[in-house]
């Protein structure tokens, strides 16, 4: 099992940018590409939805991968999700 991810204060995380994109990752694959264009966008703060089953993993590669990126979960509905 891994480490959590390091939090960041929810205020910190909307002084980032007006807006926070929710996104549904398919593949573990997208996830990198994706943020790493948000970010270079000006959406350094990402949602990430838990509909797909490859969500966590699409999580830890964004949070591993993409400088500048902060990375939650969305979507969240049981207690083992946390």
């Amino acid at each position: 099992m891994s480490s959590p991810l390091p939090s960041v204060p929810a205020a910190s995380v909307l002084d980032l940018a007006p807006v926070v994109p929710v996104v549904v990752v398919n593949e573990v694959a997208d996830a990198v590409p994706l943020a790493t264009a948000l970010v270079a966008g000006g959406l350094p703060a990402i949602e990430v939805t838990l509909r797909t089953p490859c969500a966590l993993d699409a999580i830890r590669a964004i949070a591993d991968g993409v400088p500048g990126a902060v990375v939650g979960a969305g979507t969240v509905i049981t207690p083992t999700q946390v």
